[in-house]
């Protein structure tokens, strides 16, 4: 009876640790985020958008997005760490390749002023803003007002939501402890993976997003499409958070008419 005794607050203990675990109040995202490694190159404050265009000058509009760069054309090859593509993709991607070589950009989304899609908006080349509630996170790019919201009270994609695809996709997610788990479906086949690299009306999109240390973002990405891709690609954003401005604003852009004024 004593050994009884003794187990009973031992076990009740634990189980209200295990409870109060659970009900853990997540972590709060919300503000704006610089890239520390978009485009694989180190940077994160807004006088240094890590392989993206540079600042805008304080009082001046953010510069349009620029037609496709030389080393961005698919003239050296595709990176060991890209995707890695079937014969058909892979085929489609060498023919955009010399096309941009040729000076062409058809195959050049951003320089159309069109969004950036998924997984490539998490770049984010300029920054980002992060809004956060109880049953939704919202991400808003500043690279041409891209908007992706990621719901978090349940609900799944409907047929209707399956049958209509968009370049952000529809999102859901739910939390792991201080990790923010989310799936991504129902995304358009004419945005790319990264660079780009073409994907089917198959793909869809995990991530798993949490703090790594204070104001450090992290983005594991993971990429699955049974058509397009060899095996699963995956690689790892990070983010980080602005705290003073004039970093911790963001500037709206107006992409089509720095088109214009451009030509």
């Amino acid at each position: 009876m004593k050994t009884h005794r003794i187990l009973v607050p031992f076990v009740a203990a634990v189980m209200l640790s295990s409870f109060a675990a659970a009900q853990q109040t997540p972590p709060d995202f919300s503000g704006v985020y610089r890239p520390i490694n978009a485009f694989g190159a180190p940077g994160g404050g807004r006088g240094a958008r890590a392989g993206g265009p540079p600042a805008a000058a304080p009082g001046q509009p953010l510069p349009p997005p620029t037609r496709t760069a030389p080393l961005s054309d698919g003239s050296q090859g595709r990176a060991p760490t890209a995707p890695q593509l079937t014969p058909e993709y892979l085929a489609r991607w060498q023919a955009m390749s010399k096309s941009r070589v040729a000076g062409s950009s058809e195959s050049d989304n951003t320089a159309k002023c069109l969004p950036p899609g998924m997984p490539a908006m998490m770049n984010m080349a300029y920054g980002m803003e992060v809004m956060q509630t109880k049953d939704k996170i919202t991400f808003f790019s500043e690279l041409n007002d891209a908007l992706r919201r990621v719901y978090l009270d349940g609900r799944k994609p409907t047929p209707a939501i399956l049958d209509d695809p968009t370049y952000a996709g529809y999102s859901t997610g739910h939390w792991e402890g201080d990790t923010l788990v989310v799936e991504t479906v129902a995304l358009r086949d004419n945005s790319y993976i990264e660079g780009f690299t073409p994907h089917s009306d198959q793909m869809t999109v995990k991530e798993r997003i949490r703090f790594i240390s204070p104001g450090i973002l992290e983005d594991r990405i993971t990429v699955t499409d049974p058509k397009a891709l060899v095996k699963p690609w995956e690689t790892v954003k990070t983010y980080r958070k602005m705290t003073s401005p004039p970093d911790d604003q963001l500037r709206e852009f107006a992409c089509a008419e720095g088109i214009e004024h451009a030509r």
